[in-house]
């Protein structure tokens, strides 16, 4: 098994789950299985409504976005760092797990609450299945504000710029 950890599952148009057109970030993947934050679902609340604590870490208005269905009490920072490299969150070179305890500094941090989860074997079983497009992370994107499905399959070229164009309802094509 090859770890997809920091890298993207771009959801399939076949997923008409929670996870339609949704932009995953792997945090972290291995034989117990992965743990990943939903990049581009958007809640209506801001990060000082519902977790004031934070405020250090955010713009003033800065929204919640929703991680995934697990856990929807929970939430995880994901910030952008000069450097992980020594950090115990790192998930690439620049992004990392923020521990909103820790006196770490940030670049910019985004707030999610949820995330997604897969078992043993489960995320390979639905790559295996074509439900999901890995591909790799961009620094903006977990801090994208537009259609990051849009923008991500387009970025891949060739037919899948073509499939970016396709409605969220296909009904309506």
């Amino acid at each position: 098994m090859e770890s997809l950890k920091g890298k993207i599952l771009i959801a399939a148009p076949s997923l008409f789950d929670f996870f339609r057109r949704t932009v995953v970030l792997v945090v972290e993947h291995n034989e117990q299985g992965a743990f990943g934050v939903v990049l581009n679902r958007r809640a209506d609340a801001d990060v000082l409504e519902m977790v004031p604590d934070l405020g250090p870490l955010v713009e003033r208005g800065a929204p919640l976005w929703v991680g995934g269905p697990v856990s929807p009490d929970s939430i995880v920072v994901l910030g952008e760092f000069d450097d992980t490299t020594d950090s115990a969150g790192a998930v690439t070179e620049r992004i990392g797990v923020v521990d909103p305890d820790g006196d770490t500094e940030v670049v910019r941090a985004r707030v999610f609450v949820g995330h997604a989860g897969w078992g043993p074997g489960q995320l390979d079983d639905e790559i295996e299945s074509e439900a999901w497009i890995v591909d790799e992370l961009e620094t903006e994107d977990v801090f994208s504000e537009g259609d990051l499905w849009v923008e991500a399959v387009t970025r891949r070229g060739g037919d899948f710029a073509l499939l970016a164009t396709m409605p969220e309802d296909p009904s309506l094509n």
